[in-house]
């Protein structure tokens, strides 16, 4: 049997996580808001036609901030038709995903949504297709109490009171020629200062998150970072990116260790900030927000060829027609080896939490979503949602460096130990939390843990998500093939719980 040991002392922290670690993105895009969020008629919908056995999950699931509306979506949208009477809202077509939208759910109805669901907004502005005083008066209605044009109008649609919105992203993945309205980062940053002007002349409080570099296989990666924040830095908050991890192409042992490519990807984003932040001596500290991640294996998207990538031809999917309203695509079915993966890459996501501030996965609902909704029908848990249920639920507190002695693999990021690992202090309840991946696909690890510092700590509670059918799916008629479960604690082993093959792990230890 393979043995690993994790070595973790109470005096050296990563830094602390930010609970916004954990927050999501819903995008007008196929079923996320009609039939997911929003649905009236719905058996189970309240009077605004919010779907309660949504908000039940996603409160379930202590989700802090959402991001929304888009997304490719935004970079085409003008949220003055979301807004008013509903008979009045003009259906438009949307170029990002070939569908119709028909502007029954806007602003107001996102934000009164997050009110009751208990999250913060995070806005997106159109600076693809938008204009930089359109931004300005987005936040005018959704922030200024009262006594001009938009609040005024906000009030009139039912909204007395502000809904001061803090979080606001500049654009989204401006720098991909499959944007509308896609810049260079010279034009880009000319775009979002003078977004950024407006905007905080309105609210001075609010925090804005600039666009940098998405993806890898682009050109500009980096230098556009670079080339942006030498302009933006001391307009901005947040620098984010996106990341995707696909299964296609790879095999399973580089789909596994996938967590060491995202964890690179960070990385790369704050040595950008760092380098800038040197350049110009300044003196604030710019955070990463990741505000889209997840498992994406493209399952109903046909790609001929990059251009499908580059934005050169338009997305076709075999789930659904051209110009249909709300269509059933990208729902991703979701397997245990996904969520897996996923768990693999929660660990990335605490052991950078010096860095990284914000994280959204990507999205919540429907589309690529740990929610999966039926429509006037049901709801159930797709698999990867217990594992992004389990680093919220455990995941925080302080993360601490942890050093894991394990025998290696070999894969396409380079010699790997067959454990990874990342370690959070629980101050509150006195709880060291380790969530542990084992990548070894044929035998179960010996994991021993040694502390310092922490006091008298013992295995209290093992959680694991594994199983010999990595491809099981949780479906409406069989939601739980994929679940966490406990397993027993043997008190004479004290510190050293045994890894089944290819498993996710949460390992509990207090008094």
């Amino acid at each position: 049997m393979k043995k690993a040991k994790c070595f973790s002392d109470s005096h050296y922290p990563i830094g602390e996580i930010n609970d916004k670690l954990y927050s999501s993105f819903t995008e007008h895009l196929g079923r996320s808001i009609y039939s997911g969020i929003y649905e009236p008629g719905h058996p189970d919908a309240d009077e605004d036609g919010y779907r309660k056995d949504v908000m039940e999950l996603v409160k379930e699931l202590n989700v802090p901030v959402i991001r929304y509306p888009g997304g490719n979506f935004v970079s085409c949208y003008d949220w003055h038709d979301g807004i008013g009477p509903k008979d009045k809202r003009p259906k438009r077509m949307d170029y990002a995903w070939a569908s119709i939208e028909t502007n029954e759910f806007g602003i107001d109805e996102f934000c009164r949504w997050a009110k009751k669901v208990g999250i913060e907004p995070m806005i997106a502005v159109n600076l693809g297709t938008g204009n930089i005083k359109d931004a300005g008066d987005l936040v005018e209605y959704c922030n200024h109490p009262g006594g001009t044009y938009w609040s005024d109008l906000r009030a009139k649609n039912g909204s007395p009171e502000p809904y001061n919105v803090k979080y606001w992203c500049l654009g989204n993945e401006m720098e991909g020629s499959w944007q509308a309205g896609h810049l260079s980062a010279e034009d880009y940053t000319k775009k979002a200062l003078e977004a950024a002007k407006i905007m905080k002349w309105v609210d001075p409080t609010i925090q804005l998150v600039a666009c940098g570099s998405s993806y890898e296989m682009l050109p500009t990666y980096l230098d556009w970072d670079r080339t942006m924040l030498s302009e933006l830095y001391n307009q901005v908050d947040y620098l984010s990116t996106h990341n995707y991890t696909m299964n296609a192409g790879q095999g399973t042992t580089n789909y596994v260790a996938s967590y060491k490519q995202l964890d690179q990807h960070i990385k790369n984003s704050a040595c950008a900030i760092e380098y800038v932040k040197a350049k110009k001596h300044c003196e604030k500290d710019i955070k990463i927000c990741l505000d889209e991640w997840n498992v994406w294996n493209f399952q109903d998207i046909k790609l001929d060829s990059l251009d499908d990538l580059q934005g050169l031809t338009t997305f076709e999917m075999t789930s659904a027609g051209r110009w249909e309203i709300a269509p059933p695509i990208l729902e991703e079915k979701y397997s245990l080896l996904d969520a897996i993966v996923v768990g693999g890459l929660g660990i990335t996501l605490l052991n950078n939490a010096d860095v990284l501030e914000i994280a959204c996965l990507a999205q919540l609902i429907n589309v690529i979503a740990p929610i999966t909704t039926m429509k006037n029908g049901g709801i159930f848990k797709q698999a990867i949602y217990h594992p992004f249920h389990m680093l919220s639920t455990y995941g925080r507190g302080t993360a601490m460096k942890a050093s894991t002695e394990a025998p290696k693999y070999h894969c396409d990021f380079g010699d790997l130990s067959v454990v990874e690992s990342a370690v959070v202090y629980n101050k509150e309840k006195d709880e060291v939390r380790i969530f542990v991946l084992n990548c070894d696909q044929e035998e179960e690890v010996e994991f021993e843990i040694e502390l310092q510092g922490y006091g008298n700590k013992q295995v209290k509670k093992h959680l694991v998500l594994s199983g010999d059918d990595y491809e099981a799916r949780n479906t409406f008629e069989n939601p739980d093939n994929v679940v966490m479960k406990e397993l027993p604690i043997e008190a004479s082993k004290n510190l050293t719980v045994l890894l089944p093959k290819m498993s996710w792990n949460v390992i509990i230890l207090g008094q």
